[in-house]
């Protein structure tokens, strides 16, 4: 059996977590691999546990941002590094409902909930769409900053974004386009559940 095909199957009968998970995993074992280290040495380097290590290779757990970006740094590369064997296999991302990889972001707290859908596109730009839950025991986002483009759109509840010095009212269907490089967040929540998809598109960094 050809590796390609050999992969495939090994996806399609392990059962152990979704096509991306394994993808992360294949993806850092290489890594490690190609600069000989152990799974202790990217564990010290790391600070990363050698048992959540071995899960995460094995695609048998959804890592936290937070841990891949600590694994990256070990491996002394970037964190969209990580995703290429993911976008090497597959041109397309198909994500059944209630499925994704669950994220915790900088500034995640109880009650909020975020869904990786898909990551990246082949060029110069990443684009990370992210499918973002809050429920009524959400406490208030801090406020964000970053690089890029942001696209909110809002599926359910309402709530008060606001961008810089303005604060949208927004519900179902409304939408919110904007420069990322002011401050922005939700700031009052006002009908749960809340759910709305974020997408975060900026530049590749090489």
């Amino acid at each position: 059996m050809s590796s390609g095909l050999r992969d495939a199957h090994e996806m399609s009968t392990t059962g152990r977590g979704s096509l991306l998970q394994l993808a992360i995993g294949r993806q850092i074992r290489k890594l490690r691999l190609d600069k000989n280290l152990t799974v202790t040495d990217l564990s010290k380097a790391s600070a990363v546990s050698i048992a959540m290590i071995s899960k995460i290779e094995n695609g048998q757990t959804s890592a936290s941002l937070s841990t891949l970006e600590k694994i990256a740094e070990g491996l002394s590369a970037s964190i969209t590094s990580l995703f290429n064997q993911y976008e090497e296999h597959r041109n397309v991302s198909f994500v059944p409902a209630g499925e994704g990889l669950e994220i915790e972001r900088r500034g995640t707290r109880a009650g909020h909930h975020y869904r990786l859908l898909g990551h990246g596109v082949r060029g110069e730009v990443d684009v990370e769409p992210y499918l973002v839950t809050l429920n009524d025991q959400a406490d208030v986002f801090p406020w964000f900053q970053h690089s890029g483009v942001e696209f909110l759109y809002i599926l359910e509840g309402q709530l008060d974004y606001r961008h810089g010095d303005e604060v949208y009212e927004m519900k179902p269907g409304d939408s919110l386009f904007f420069d990322p490089l002011s401050i922005h967040g939700p700031e009052k929540l006002k009908k749960f559940p809340i759910r709305f998809l974020a997408i975060i598109s900026y530049e590749r960094k090489t």
